[in-house]
């Protein structure tokens, strides 16, 4: 029997790979160079800028329910109250005094936006010792042979009434002729909110009936239209802060 080698027929043993050798690229891939590309945040969004819309108001209008709304839902917007006359309510808008306003009938719709508001009762004014308060209300009848008084800034224009005109010139104002009336010298017939807006102890005053009312709208020039407008016209119309137009 032949002698085998010093191996015993084993088979030698694999070398190992030399120190420094590269190993194959599927098992051992080349490093990828690191991403030098720089991250870029968005800039905060700039605040918006503050600013105002101006209200006109005629005398005895009521804004206040909707102010306090406007207040609550546009903090960043300032809305100004401007008082102007019913003489120059018109004027106010188409002058750019105000940016919309609310006004008394009769108004000139041309060029206009106008949305009704309410309408008020007209009322009688007259001296504490007059005899026409004592009724609850009154009538045109009940004012027969009465002396009216005028201004020029009545709003409910020529009422039929069986009065009789004052020798006392047309006054500047109501709150004048209403001064005059504390005097005995007469009557007015004016806006209940006016009576109210300058109610004297020295006078009082009875609902007038079957007379025309007085009605207070919301008016702003067609061209001038703007967001803020239109938000403002939204809390008048009694639109929720997320309902659409």
């Amino acid at each position: 029997m032949s002698r085998r080698g010093a191996s015993g027929g084993r088979k030698p043993a694999a070398r190992p790979a030399r120190s420094g050798a590269r190993a194959s690229g599927k098992n051992n891939p080349r490093p990828r160079p690191k991403s030098t590309a720089k991250i870029v945040f968005d800039a905060p969004p700039a605040a918006p800028e503050p600013r105002t819309l101006r209200l006109g108001a005629v005398p005895g209008a009521t804004p206040g329910r909707w102010i306090d709304t406007w207040k609550d839902r546009m903090p960043l917007v300032t809305l100004e109250l401007v008082p102007i006359s019913f003489a120059t309510q018109r004027a106010a808008l188409t002058d750019g005094s105000v940016d919309l306003a609310l006004v008394r009938a009769p108004f000139e719709k041309d060029g206009m936006h106008v949305i009704p508001l309410y309408d008020e009762l007209p009322v009688v004014i007259a001296s504490t010792e007059s005899h026409l308060l004592a009724a609850d209300e009154l009538t045109p009848a009940d004012l027969d042979g009465e002396t009216l008084l005028t201004s020029t800034e009545d709003v409910l224009g020529e009422l039929d009434l069986p009065v009789i005109p004052s020798r006392i010139p047309p006054l500047d104002t109501v709150e004048d002729a209403i001064a005059t009336v504390a005097s005995g010298a007469g009557i007015v017939v004016a806006p209940m909110s006016l009576a109210r807006l300058h109610h004297r102890k020295d006078v009082e005053y009875r609902i007038l009936r079957d007379v025309p009312v007085s009605s207070v709208l919301l008016a702003w020039p067609i061209e001038q239209a703007t967001p803020d407008i239109e938000a403002f016209v939204g809390v008048v119309r009694g639109r929720t802060a997320n309902s659409s137009r």
